[in-house]
C-alpha cells in the first residue's frame, strides 16, 4: 500500500508562520510534523509515500528526500495549490487505482492510530474520534452500523448511531478508487476547484461501503491555527512519545 500525502496548501490561517514555510514543516518538539509522519508510515511498512506539493515545494522536497527507510518518496506537483485541496488529490488520481491512504500532512498522531487503520478488514475506512468538542471547525463523521454514512462540517443526517471527528486519513480500497476519482472530477467541475476533497468523499459514502475505526482516547491533533501548534507541543506530543516509545 502507498500513502498520498496532501502537502501543497498555503495554510493562511497560520500566517505569518507559513508565509515562507509549509505548515507541515513547522517543528513540534524540535522536529517537523511531516518528518514524524513519514517515519511512522515507513515503520508501518508502506512501500511508497506520494507527496502532493505546491507551497514551499522545494522545502518539502529537501526534507522528505527520495526515501525514508525502505519507503520510497515521490512527488506530484499541484500548480493550483492556492485553491482547494480537491485539486491536490485529483493531481495524484493515478495513485488511487490501487489501495492507498489519503492523508492530510498537518496531523500529529501516534503510530497506534495508523496501525488500527491499516489493520481493519474493511478495504475502505475512516478514523473517528468520539471524544471531540464541536467548535464548527471539525469534519464530523456519522455512522450507522459498520459504515460511515455522512461526512462534513455542517451536514447532519436524519439518523445515525455514532458521531465523531474525522482524523483526516482515508484508507481507499482499490474497488472504491475509480469511483472516488469520478466524484473528485465532478466536484471540481461543480466547485471550480475551490472546494475540499471531503466533498467528493461524502458523495462516495452513498455508493461504496466505507467502514470506520474508533480511535477515541488516542492523542492526536490537526494543526490549523497557532493554538493548535501550541497544543500539539505541550499537550499532545508527550502522550504520542509515550505511546510510540521514542
Amino acid at each position: 500500500m502507498k500513502a498520498i500525502i496532501l502537502c501543497a496548501g498555503v495554510a493562511r490561517r497560520l500566517a505569518p508562520l507559513t508565509d515562507r514555510t509549509h505548515k507541515a514543516l513547522l517543528p513540534v518538539g524540535g522536529r517537523p510534523v511531516l518528518a514524524r509522519m513519514l517515519e511512522a508510515l515507513a515503520a508501518a511498512g508502506l512501500r511508497e509515500a506520494v507527496l502532493v506539493v505546491g507551497h514551499c515545494a522545494d522545502q518539502v522536497r529537501r526534507l522528505a528526500g527520495e526515501r525514508v527507510g525502505r519507503m520510497v518518496v515521490s512527488y506530484v506537483d499541484n500548480p493550483e495549490y492556492t485553491k482547494g485541496s480537491i485539486l491536490s488529490l485529483y493531481a495524484a488520481r493515478v495513485h488511487l487505482a490501487e489501495p492507498a491512504l489519503v492523508m492530510d500532512a498537518d496531523v500529529l498522531f501516534p503510530r497506534e492510530l495508523l496501525r488500527r487503520l491499516l489493520a481493519t478488514p474493511a478495504p475502505s475506512a475512516l478514523l473517528i474520534d468520539r471524544g471531540f468538542q464541536d467548535t464548527g471547525e471539525e469534519v464530523k463523521l456519522y455512522t450507522r452500523g459498520d459504515r460511515v454514512i455522512a461526512l462534513g462540517k455542517k451536514l447532519v443526517p436524519e439518523a445515525w448511531d455514532t458521531v465523531g471527528e474525522g482524523v483526516g486519513f482515508f484508507k481507499c480500497g482499490a474497488e472504491a478508487g475509480p469511483e472516488f476519482v469520478r466524484l473528485l472530477r465532478k466536484s471540481i467541475e461543480e466547485g471550480d476547484g475551490l472546494n475540499e476533497y471531503e466533498d467528493a468523499l461524502h458523495q462516495l459514502l452513498a455508493t461504496r461501503h466505507v467502514g470506520w475505526v474508533d480511535v477515541t482516547g488516542l492523542p492526536w491533533t490537526e494543526i490549523d491555527f497557532a493554538e493548535d501548534l501550541r497544543r500539539a507541543e505541550t499537550d499532545v506530543l508527550p502522550h504520542v512519545v509515550r505511546l510510540d516509545g521514542a
